[in-house]
């Protein structure tokens, strides 16, 4: 394979962009392959799956070409040298010695830390959390490329026949036996293009993220409260699984993530969806025991997608995480009171570390005994395949 320099260029104004203006991976790649629509699916797969490589072993790479903070070109280069690229004669490169980085590779492949590219706090806090056993199984998962899993939309369509209306246009899916409705692809591809996407049919969902919705044993004709909604995936989830009887309402802090989920909902044919802004307190309080069921798919520190999201980890803090755990106690503790006696709630994150997880469920059963017990859990762990996810199912008294 041959480096072309307007490719090399585009890869280091996309990791300028994510590390410097503090900007998401998937935003700057959408925005950087915007630029040149002339670019051919080759060339622009090489775009993003580099840039997310990149992204991924920064540590890594910088430590093996001893690369200054900021000098992206290194970064590339070294990661071509592992690649077996040649590199061009470019004074970009100047400086590089391959002899040197081979070196290197084998040495910080012996510590932990910079063989699997990642911040010496965040390796700390995994281990104290999960023990080293775990800690290095799941650390080693997350820096797997993620795979591309859909969610058949059975308001429309079922899997089987999602399945085969996308091998007609030669996109190939294996069925996941433990997700009915899940499929995922045998090669990584843009499907939002395809007319069975626009028509509805399917949502890109990862398989661990579809545990969800039916771990909240939603049933036809419930009240059902998603209070964490975001832009939806599990919200419309749900409402597939109610086959659009009942009522849904959909929540969130961010009015813009409801009008997206909106403009979701009218193309997977949802009809019993309402969305609320929750402007204050006062949101809340209006819908106190009013649900049958009730998602708290509370904000987390991300570590459990780090495959899709391998920026986030050096964007990530020990305050943040502090920060975000109060948060997570708060939002059980106020949103709690929307659901019915009787009614059921489910606790999810999408982190691996028992400190977002069981331990915050624990110490509000603790507290809140009386009012609330505790019914089951599940785990989803990288190690498995796909992205980490906890869930906790809780009834009210």
């Amino acid at each position: 394979m041959k480096l072309y320099v307007n490719l090399a260029r585009a890869v280091v104004q996309a990791l300028e962009m994510i590390f410097e203006n503090d900007k998401y991976a998937d935003k700057v790649i959408e925005k950087v392959l915007k630029q040149n629509p002339k670019w051919g699916a080759r060339d622009r797969r090489f775009i993003a799956e580099t840039t997310y490589d990149i992204v991924r072993w920064y540590r890594f790479l910088q430590n093996i070409t001893e690369a200054e903070e900021g000098d992206y070109w290194k970064l590339l280069g070294g990661w071509c040298v592992l690649h077996n690229i040649p590199l061009p004669d470019w004074d970009e490169f100047k400086g590089l010695n391959e002899k040197r980085i081979h070196e290197r590779d084998m040495k910080m492949r012996a510590i932990r830390r910079f063989r699997e590219s990642i911040p010496d706090w965040l390796d700390s806090l995994g281990e104290t959390e999960l023990g080293e056993r775990r800690w290095e199984e799941e650390l080693k998962a997350l820096n797997e490329e993620a795979y591309v899993v859909l969610r058949a939309n059975t308001l429309k369509i079922s899997a089987e026949d999602l399945q085969r209306e996308l091998a007609d246009s030669d996109i190939e899916t294996d069925l996941l036996e433990d997700f009915p409705e899940g499929l995922v692809l045998a090669e990584r591809q843009n499907v939002f293009r395809h007319p069975a996407f626009k028509e509805g049919f399917f949502e890109v969902q990862d398989a661990a993220s579809q545990f969800i919705a039916p771990f909240l044993r939603v049933e036809p004709g419930m009240r059902v409260i998603d209070a964490c909604a975001g832009a939806g995936g599990k919200t419309l989830h749900l409402a597939a699984l109610m086959k659009n009887k009942g009522r849904i309402i959909a929540m969130d802090v961010e009015a813009w993530k409801l009008e997206e989920l909106q403009k979701r909902a009218r193309r997977a044919g949802v009809s019993n969806l309402e969305t609320r802004f929750i402007e204050s307190s006062k949101t809340i309080k209006r819908l106190d025991n009013s649900a049958d069921r009730l998602l708290l798919d509370v904000p987390c520190s991300g570590l459990g997608v780090l495959k899709r999201n391998p920026d986030a980890k050096w964007k990530l803090s020990p305050q943040f995480i502090d920060e975000v755990k109060t948060l997570q106690l708060h939002i059980l503790e106020d949103y709690g009171t929307m659901l019915k006696p009787g009614g059921m709630m489910v606790y999810s994150t999408c982190s691996i570390l028992p400190s977002e997880n069981e331990k915050q469920v624990e110490a509000f059963i603790t507290k809140h005994g009386d009012k609330y017990e505790f019914v089951e859990q599940k785990h989803s762990w990288p190690s498995e395949g796909f992205d980490g996810f906890y869930m906790a199912l809780i009834k009210k008294k």
